[in-house]
């Protein structure tokens, strides 16, 4: 079974983190590695720690790691036995458990809309090494910088151009202000999965035009889309100004989208929560309310610039499983 595993502030304490679930660094598929400084090079680091194990790496660039005084935090994705290494160019993925674990993407050339575009055709470039096609994502999530969200919406050609539906993945998008390398104005991270893939949607007609979806399960794992405290009927931004507010729609919202499938909270096993400046302040104060939600979940937390919705102080992604 995939286990999801709560960053830790260094690749020192990624080891421990793996013996404390009966793992090893050759378990892990996939690695994200938060830094807040653009400048941080982590391969030697990782390189040290992983002992000559080659694993997808997404670099996401954040403002901080909440709860910790540290220039970047790992989370890792671990599979006993590690899955079915297969490689692309410079670039390696991970097939395990009927997952398909990428590497994040980026480009320097062209313009925004270009350079998604490339993002697209690239990770469609490293599933077909899997014998798959973009129909077989998830889930995306796209890193963009807070001066370019006039232009966000420009994704949304290419996004339907080359997801051909009917069942889109999950989508989130985080604003981040550093961008993972000198003239990429786009990072995208994906997983895809092998097998039929099912949306869960309770009714939500928004998401009949858009290119992604609340959610989709894939066998037993449900992955679902970025959520923040936004209306799903009138998409009016709700509770401007109150994460714990916010955080409450959101946990409910996730939950709503989970009974589709006959699951609840206490399924989610894994959450990754981007906050905006302005909401971390006030994070701790809303750490029983997740707890009640989300018992089981491993809980990663980050700062990011900004969020696509500029009331947003929060966006939650949730992964879960059914037993």
């Amino acid at each position: 079974m995939t286990v999801y595993l709560p960053a830790v502030p260094g690749y020192p304490l990624v080891t421990a983190a793996l013996e404390t679930a009966g793992l090893t660094v050759r378990d892990i598929v996939h690695v994200t590695e938060y830094v807040t400084l653009s400048s941080l090079t982590l391969d030697s680091e990782r390189a040290e720690a992983l002992g000559g194990h080659r694993v997808p790496v997404s670099r996401v660039p954040v403002e901080a790691v909440a709860g910790a005084d540290a220039p970047y935090a790992v989370g890792v994705v671990a599979h006993p036995g590690g899955g079915e290494l297969l490689e692309s160019g410079d670039d390696v993925l991970r097939v395990a458990g009927g997952v398909v674990h990428l590497p994040s993407v980026h480009t320097t050339s062209g313009d925004f809309r270009e350079q998604y575009r490339w993002c697209l055709e690239r990770t469609g470039e490293l599933l077909a090494v899997a014998g798959l096609g973009l129909d077989a994502l998830v889930r995306t999530v796209d890193y963009t910088a807070t001066a370019t969200r006039a232009e966000y919406p420009r994704c949304g050609r290419p996004r339907k151009e080359l997801l051909p539906g009917p069942v889109h993945p999950g989508a989130a998008g985080i604003l981040v202000d550093v961008p993972v390398a000198r003239g990429a104005r786009v990072s995208l991270d994906a997983v895809a999965a092998t097998g039929e893939l099912t949306v869960l949607n309770p009714g939500w007609q928004r998401y009949d035009t858009l290119t992604y979806k609340p959610a989709v399960r894939a066998g037993d794992t449900i992955y679902l889309a970025g959520f923040g405290a936004l209306d799903p009927v009138t998409q009016v931004a709700l509770h401007d100004g109150d994460l714990a507010a916010q955080a409450a729609f959101i946990y409910a919202s996730v939950e709503t989208v989970l009974a589709e499938a006959g699951a609840t909270g206490e399924h989610v096993t894994a959450l990754v929560e981007y906050l905006t400046p302005a909401g971390a302040g006030s994070y701790d104060a809303i750490r029983a309310l997740r707890e009640k939600h989300f018992p089981n979940a491993a809980v990663t937390s980050v700062v990011c610039s900004a969020l696509l919705r500029p009331e947003f102080l929060l966006e939650t992604v949730p992964t879960a499983v059914l037993p």
